[in-house]
């Protein structure tokens, strides 16, 4: 009996110890002399990919997350806090933050009531839509014109769930592929292994301005989603979310966001030093007058 009850205790304290340590928030993490951990991606041209000359993830989401940084290096007092990045896909991103392998999510995740029920978002940093990438020859012009034909869009993104479900109610015989990424996506275009790719409309821009021939592609039809594209965070850290908060709102009411948006959007980008000219749309001008983590969607 006495052993029983020595190793029910040790179990009951192990359990104890775990729980403490999943407890533990980041800013206390860090306090501690722990690192902060920023999730990338690779092909989100131009929120978070690798830049090919120099092998570094780079972007507009990536700068951002870097701003935020500074600011937790600031409030914990570690100015040798090591800041590491971790590669994630669309498949992965959400668990990555959800288990704590990582403490902001720099790419261009959407923030949706879906999402929510697991991690957090601070205010987004773009509103976008998803439309169709198509070679410039192609006939299609919107999503009513691939009834019969094939669509890709990447494994884990809204724009794939809501092509599937418009799919299924509007019994358009689409046959709906999946692609591990954006850049795979793209090629299956270009190979003509797909007819079109679905995604948000920006990250269409920024794909086919990067490949050889950015000519040879083409975004067309209408809005079929609204994308608020926001950091992800832990959902159950609110001293550090709190301070994520107050920074993106400080760098919006300040307007120190634009020149960053503008060395994105309307300036020569690595690797190919190609511009992509979309300036800061109405919807996010309106949305940033009174900046806010919370979205209707």
């Amino acid at each position: 009996m006495k052993v029983l009850h020595w190793g029910l205790a040790w179990g009951f304290a192990a359990l104890c110890c775990a729980s403490a340590a999943s407890a533990q928030g980041v800013l206390e993490r860090v306090s501690g002399g722990g690192k902060l951990v920023i999730a990338h991606r690779e092909s989100s041209v131009p929120f978070s990919y690798i830049d090919t000359q120099s092998g570094k993830p780079v972007g507009y989401a990536v700068d951002l997350c870097l701003r935020l940084a500074e600011v937790v290096r600031k409030k914990t007092g570690k100015k040798d806090m090591q800041v590491e990045f971790l590669a994630v896909t669309p498949a992965n991103r959400i668990a990555v933050i959800e288990q704590g392998k990582a403490d902001m999510e720099c790419g261009s995740t959407t923030n949706n009531a879906e999402r929510r029920q697991k991690v957090a978002f601070t205010v987004p940093h773009f509103i976008t839509g998803a439309r169709l990438l198509v070679k410039s020859g192609s006939t299609i012009d919107k999503v009513e014109d691939l009834n019969g034909k094939k669509l890709v869009s990447t494994k884990g993104t809204t724009p794939l769930k809501a092509a599937d479900q418009a799919n299924r109610e509007r019994l358009m015989g689409i046959t709906i592929l999946e692609a591990p990424d954006h850049a795979k996506a793209v090629e299956m275009v270009e190979k003509g292994e797909a007819d079109a790719f679905v995604m948000d409309d920006v990250l269409l821009y920024g794909l086919a301005a990067g490949r050889p021939d950015p000519k040879a592609l083409k975004v067309v039809g209408r809005f079929m989603t609204t994308e608020p594209l926001a950091i992800m965070l832990p959902k159950n850290d609110p001293e550090f979310k709190k301070l994520v908060d107050e920074e993106m709102r400080r760098l919006i009411n300040s307007r120190d966001i634009y020149p960053i948006y503008e060395k994105w959007f309307a300036k020569p980008i690595p690797p190919s030093n190609t511009v992509l000219n979309l300036p800061v749309s109405y919807l996010l001008r309106d949305f940033w007058k009174y900046p806010t983590d919370q979205v209707p969607f």
